[in-house]
């Protein structure tokens, strides 16, 4: 319902695991890898370049080095995967262009030629489809596209394989349907996540002297001729459209397993949920596989066996369950009331698998959260939560899905488990909590560090999603999950609501500097003054941050302004540095931050205009009367009274013979002058529009000055956008940004116009005019 999507659960349910889920952490990285080698277009020197080395990445930016620097870091820079001018290595060769080293390093080497022989041989070059054409600067989950082909492997037989085709793509989670099976057959589609051994490039099985045969659980459903020809025309299909190589670079090597053939272990059991039960080795295929069946003593037993390797969730050393205090099924058909390793061990003349044949991996912690796939589902994400951690196992609940199929037992490197936030992240449906709490309670007792007892005043419920880090985790201290952008909350008198709606939304995860780097570098990039904002940053600071100093530039105007800025290094301070840079610059404090806002921001920022969302919630500048200029696109208020009475008017309207405008500017002995004549009498008398009782003005024919029937300043969004349409610059109304109430209105001037609304001189000074037609109207009418 409704109301469930707008809840969550309490305080201390809401730490999110501080261990890395290592695959979703992997789906997220960029296709480039650090040491891959490009060439790139010299700033310095048009139409010349040279060869650079990828240092790391962070999203779609790459920090490069430019060769013959060595291991000197002085001359590494940041560049747009997207925007800059990067091509494969060759490309110069190819195209006849010049391959000329910085001028700061030019007499470093005589030949040059021989350097690079030496410095390119044995390396990679980044893959020229991700520099150039459609799959530009995409990160690996991104090249995975509906309809790509590749080979499964069969769940019962490691040595057989069968083509299955992508249906489905949720953030590397991936629908597979099998060759040959129609649409009305996907009751057996797969889910499985792209990192997963099972999956391999088509023509992987031929290569490894492999059998491409239907999968043994399917292979009744179709004769064997419908069988060969599902094959070939999938192998058509992969030619066109196969599963690029690209995607299988992340895929680890299996390592060799030591089971023999007799040894018994513990296990959680595939067929019964929440039963781990013991198992025996009964096949060894190869070093990499080998194959446990289910101890059934009974006479008529079935065997139930799984294919398993060394890495295989869920395998578990003997007297594991008793070392961490969880129940052991009895093998069915055991006869006597306990069971008892030892004495099984003797009675069946078995040995028990050695411990060193088990990896074991820790991090997790009860009651942390998680978002994790239904295994009676398997399109199903639900909301979970960690009961217990015992070793390398979690037990969790699925709070979405009723008892008694609302707990499972999932290992730590199961691929069935995603951070808090996935979900929404790749826009799949999550299954929500059935008993939901009050969001905002939440979010309060969070931030204020309070411990879940103490009283909290109920807020009204929105929708949001914390997926901070948590802060007392090690691990996670220097990590940071995602910053978002909440692209409907107000944006303050900085930045430009169109760019900020143009953001990606969210940022990370990776390390706290580099990804804070990356967000304030894109919201100076998205202010109408870039140098202003830098300025607002660079006096931002709080004596309790670990920081990091990092240089961070701006453009604006065709000039490049610098500035050191206070970076904070740790992740539980992350909360507290965005929403104080959000402070900072007037904006509503979830505009940024790890609280995704998906509904209505708890702020109730969406109400507010720039001039009272800066006077409630800003500086507590006193409101005063618009004086143009270019600081007010800022958020500058003017100085009351009598600077104000001096600005009165800032333009004067001549005579028009035709339909240009004169837009000078008059000095105040010219404006004076005209007010006294008796030309500039009969204009302050003219009126040329009436609000009617529909809210919309209606243009009068009339020679004269506006007169306004109601304050400017008491305009609201829409009413600006009626009054616009009124005049002749109605089809300039669809530029205007979504928050120009007539308080911002009247702080317009042509600059800010040209600069927010993105137009030519002529159409901005067009409206301009109609701008100042309000002012001259506002000042008679309503200024004393």
């Amino acid at each position: 319902t409704h109301s469930q999507r707008q809840c969550l659960l309490p305080v201390a349910l809401l730490h999110k695991p501080t261990r890395v889920i290592q695959h979703v952490e992997i789906s997220l990285q960029s296709s480039f890898q650090p040491g891959m080698k490009l060439e790139v277009a010299n700033k310095n020197s048009p139409d010349t370049y040279w060869v650079a080395t990828i240092i790391t990445t962070c999203g779609q930016l790459l920090l490069l080095r430019f060769s013959g620097y060595g291991e000197d870091r002085k001359a590494d820079f940041w560049c747009d995967v997207m925007t800059a001018e990067l091509h494969p290595v060759g490309w110069c060769t190819q195209n006849n262009k010049t391959l000329m080293p910085p001028e700061a390093i030019k007499e470093k080497y005589s030949d040059w030629t021989e350097f690079l022989v030496q410095d390119l041989t044995g390396s990679r070059t980044a893959p020229a489809n991700l520099l150039e054409g459609p799959l530009r600067g995409k990160n690996t989950v991104d090249l995975i596209v509906d309809g790509s082909v590749s080979e499964l492997q069969d769940v019962s037989d490691p040595f057989l394989y069968w083509p299955a085709r992508v249906i489905q793509n949720v953030g590397g989670r991936l629908r597979l349907r099998y060759a040959g099976l129609s649409d009305d057959q996907h009751d057996e589609d797969v889910w499985l996540f792209y990192l997963d051994v099972r999956l391999r490039p088509l023509g992987w099985a031929l290569e490894n002297r492999l059998a491409l045969e239907p999968p043994t659980a399917l292979r009744s459903l179709k004769s064997p001729s419908d069988w060969q020809q599902a094959l070939e025309d999938a192998q058509d299909d992969g030619a066109k459209n196969p599963l690029p190589l690209a995607v299988f670079k992340d895929h680890v090597d299996l390592p060799k397993h030591s089971f023999k053939t007799g040894m018994k272990l513990e296990m959680v059991s595939p067929w019964e949920q929440l039963q781990i039960c013991p198992v025996s080795v009964t096949k060894v295929y190869d070093e990499i596989y080998f194959q446990v069946t289910l101890d059934d003593l009974t006479v008529d037993a079935m065997p139930q066996f799984v294919v398993c390797h060394a890495n295989s969730p869920g395998i578990l050393p003997v007297q594991w369950c008793l070392k961490n205090g969880v129940a052991l099924e009895r093998p069915w058909g055991y006869e006597g009331q306990d069971f008892d390793w030892a004495d099984y061990l003797k009675q069946s003349g078995t040995e028990a698998a050695p411990d060193t044949c088990f990896p074991d991996n820790r991090g997790f912690a009860k009651d942390m959260m998680l978002e994790a796939v239904n295994p009676h589902r398997p399109a199903e994400v639900c909301v979970a939560q960690i009961t217990q951690v015992r070793g390398r196992l979690l037990w969790l609940r699925l709070e979405g899905v009723a008892k008694p199929l609302s707990e499972c037992i999932v290992d730590v490197e199961s691929m069935d488990i995603f951070h808090v936030g996935w979900c929404e992240a790749n826009a799949y449906p999550l299954t929500p909590p059935l008993k939901p709490v009050c969001i905002l309670m939440v979010l309060i007792a969070f931030s204020c560090r309070l411990a879940p007892s103490q009283p909290v005043e109920t807020p009204p419920v929105n929708h949001c999603q914390p997926v901070a880090v948590d802060p007392g985790s090690a691990n996670g201290r220097y990590g940071c999950s995602k910053i978002f952008v909440n692209h409907r909350c107000f944006s303050g008198p900085y930045l430009n609501k169109g760019r900020i709606a143009e953001l990606p939304q969210a940022v990370g995860p990776g390390k706290c500097t580099l990804v804070l780097k990356e967000l304030l570098s894109m919201l100076i990039n998205a202010a109408y003054k870039p140098g202003r904002v830098l300025k607002e940053l660079q006096e931002l600071e709080d004596q309790s941050w670990d920081c990091h100093e990092e240089t961070l530039k701006a453009k604006y105007k065709g000039k490049t302004y610098r500035s050191t800025i206070r970076i904070v290094r740790l992740a539980d301070q992350i909360q507290d540095f965005c929403r104080k840079v959000c402070v900072k610059l007037q904006c509503c404090p979830n505009l940024f931050g790890p609280v995704l806002v998906t509904d209505k921001c708890p702020e109730n920022c969406s109400v507010q205009t720039k001039t009272k969302y800066t006077y409630y919630y800003g500086k507590k500048r006193k409101l005063s009367k618009p004086t143009g200029g270019e600081e007010a696109a800022e958020g500058e208020l003017a100085k009351p009274t009598r600077r104000r009475k001096k600005r009165k008017a800032i333009f004067v309207q001549k005579k028009r013979r035709s339909s240009a405008v004169d837009f000078t500017p008059a000095a105040p002995a010219t404006r004076r002058a005209a007010r006294r004549s008796p030309e500039g009498r009969r204009r302050s008398t003219r009126s040329l529009s009436t609000y009617n009782q529909n809210n919309k003005y209606q243009p009068v024919e009339e020679e004269g000055q506006l007169v306004l029937d109601r304050n400017p300043l008491e305009w609201s969004v829409d009413e600006v956008v009626q009054f616009i349409n009124s005049t002749d610059c109605a089809s300039l109304a669809k530029h205007l940004p979504g928050d120009i109430d007539g308080q911002a209105l009247l702080l317009l001037t042509l600059p800010t116009v040209q600069e927010c609304m993105d137009l030519k001189l002529g159409p901005a000074i067009k409206l301009c005019h109609q701008i100042e037609r309000v002012k001259v109207a506002f000042y008679k009418q309503y200024a004393n």
